[in-house]
């Protein structure tokens, strides 16, 4: 089934359990981790290449393992019911296949944003983190709030407009009103860290 998506919806709230899940068609999903001070960071995040719910493939009465709302809006997803779903992963052929070799993407990049988060620069993981919406966004202008920019890369807002204004003067990107331009795609992958490159990959073997 076909459902709208749109602009901070929310999807999953952390510990509720899941009925359906979803893929989406475009845009950006974020999964976020809320510590006890409100204070929300990235866990990861979807694109047309994925699915939200993955917890399901593990378990029939999975719950939500973080907040997931639509962070970059887009177009829609195609929904299906858990049990429908586990139905299927039942059948033990391509479609349980593909979401296994998804579901060990999802983890590789869930243990390399936790590495990211704690070595890397603020700039370094936002040119990452722009980096990785332009790929799944497929065109070079998006739009972006300063909010969830501070959420994604677990720092304020402050902090955000500075780095932000820094790439552009370097002339990598374009940040004008909440919109997004990457000018310099080449320029924006070597002010990235290491993690860009080997997120990519991960998801890249996903259609090898």
């Amino acid at each position: 089934m076909t459902v709208p998506m749109h602009v901070k919806q929310v999807i999953y709230r952390n510990g509720e359990p899941m009925r359906s899940i979803y893929f989406p068609n475009g845009g950006v999903v974020s999964i976020t981790t809320t510590l006890r001070d409100g204070t929300m960071v990235e866990s990861s995040t979807v694109g047309d290449e994925g699915m939200l719910g993955i917890e399901a493939f593990f378990a029939a009465d999975a719950v939500a393992a973080g907040d997931t709302f639509m962070q970059v809006p887009d177009t829609d997803a195609q929904s299906m019911k858990v049990d429908d779903f586990r139905r299927a992963l039942g059948h033990r052929g391509a479609f349980h296949d593909v979401i296994g070799r998804y579901a060990q993407a999802t983890l590789a990049q869930l243990m390399q944003v936790a590495a990211c988060n704690l070595c890397h620069s603020v700039q370094q993981r936002c040119a990452r983190w722009l980096l990785m919406t332009h790929d799944r966004m497929h065109e070079h202008d998006f739009t972006l709030s300063h909010e969830f920019l501070a959420i994604m890369l677990g720092a304020q807002r402050p902090t955000v407009s500075t780095v932000a204004a820094a790439l552009q003067a370097a002339g990598l990107i374009r940040y004008k009103y909440g919109r997004i331009s990457v000018r310099d795609r080449k320029g924006l992958e070597a002010a990235s860290c290491e993690c860009y490159a080997v997120m990519r990959a991960h998801f890249d073997r996903l259609h090898g």
